[in-house]
């Protein structure tokens, strides 16, 4: 266990591991619109959107408490008291997230879904430190969260305006499941004192995955188009939440916050460039507005990041 530890206190382990954390994260925009080409899902058909999401979720839990089972040398199940905060956390880190993520992410680009959803970040530091008052929100903050913010509507700029190009149903339903996200890291944040963190996603996954799956059958979705192709592009869908939440678990219970947190601003530049390059987007991701917006998306989510890390103004709840 102690020779474990040390090993993912090293620093080339903490960002070769948090890397892929970030370039799995980074993937799944581009993935779920590739898999919408895959299983034939139109971008109206609400129904199906939301039951590959539900399926999507459901092996991830599976695959979580599987992965947690076996790094834990013990099946891992949540404590009599936890299973409140499991069913609380699936409604907005699950459910509620990706309602909107999935339906919005049908009507908007991948580049565009990839930056917007980089504003979690802000989103969880306004939250915890207006709402929840866990932490304090300091000059380089707010500096950070103007930054971020600003790369968002730029990216929305058009001919016909600001945020001329922006649709509620896309953009705008990507932003609230940025919000949602950010609602959920403040409640993992809270309840990950009280129960293990990869049990807490693994259930939550399980249970938001059936709702969401059963919600869209009865709707009416249906998937069709299940080849070898499609299939193992569902099962990676499932590891990319399943390991990068396993593994990015394991990096915070054995280091600072901050040194693992700071790879962050990667998300963005991963899921812009994999859009680029799977869904041919390079109009939207190497324009100089394409570039400018997740160039200061990156810069404020760094800021934010150092500024936690220098001050370690987190408090302990």
């Amino acid at each position: 266990m102690i020779e474990k530890e040390n090993l993912l206190q090293k620093n080339a382990v903490v960002v070769l591991l948090a890397m892929l954390c970030c370039f799995l994260w980074g993937s799944a925009s581009p993935c779920i619109k590739i898999g919408y080409k895959l299983f034939d899902i139109a971008s109206q058909d609400t129904a199906s959107q939301i039951l590959f999401a539900g399926i999507r979720f459901t092996l991830a839990g599976v695959l979580t408490i599987a992965f947690g089972s076996l790094f834990s040398r013990k099946f891992l199940l949540p404590a009599k008291k936890s299973w409140g905060m499991v069913f609380k956390l699936s409604l907005a880190q699950t459910i509620i997230q990706y309602f909107f993520f999935y339906i919005g992410l049908a009507h908007t680009s991948g580049v565009k879904g990839a930056i917007i959803t980089a504003s979690n970040v802000f989103f969880s530091i306004l939250i915890s430190s207006l709402i929840f008052h866990y932490e304090k929100l300091s000059k380089g903050k707010i500096f950070g969260c103007l930054l971020g913010f600003a790369g968002v509507v730029l990216i929305n700029v058009s001919s016909g305006g600001i945020l001329g190009s922006m649709s509620f149903i896309g953009e705008g339903f990507v932003l609230l499941s940025t919000i949602s996200y950010a609602v959920s890291s403040v409640l993992i944040k809270n309840y990950g004192q009280k129960e293990n963190p990869v049990t807490l996603s693994g259930y939550q996954f399980v249970f938001g995955g059936l709702v969401m799956l059963f919600a869209g059958i009865a709707m009416g979705g249906s998937l069709h188009g299940f080849t070898v192709k499609s299939t193992m592009l569902l099962i990676y869908m499932a590891l990319i939440s399943a390991v990068a939440y396993s593994i990015w678990g394991l990096l915070l219970k054995h280091n600072p916050v901050g040194k693992v947190a700071v790879f962050g601003f990667m998300n963005p530049m991963f899921g812009v460039i994999l859009s680029a390059i799977l869904l041919k987007e390079q109009n939207q991701a190497f324009t100089f507005r394409g570039l400018v917006s997740l160039l200061l998306v990156c810069a404020g989510i760094y800021a934010v990041n150092r500024e936690g890390k220098n001050k370690q103004e987190v408090k302990n709840v």
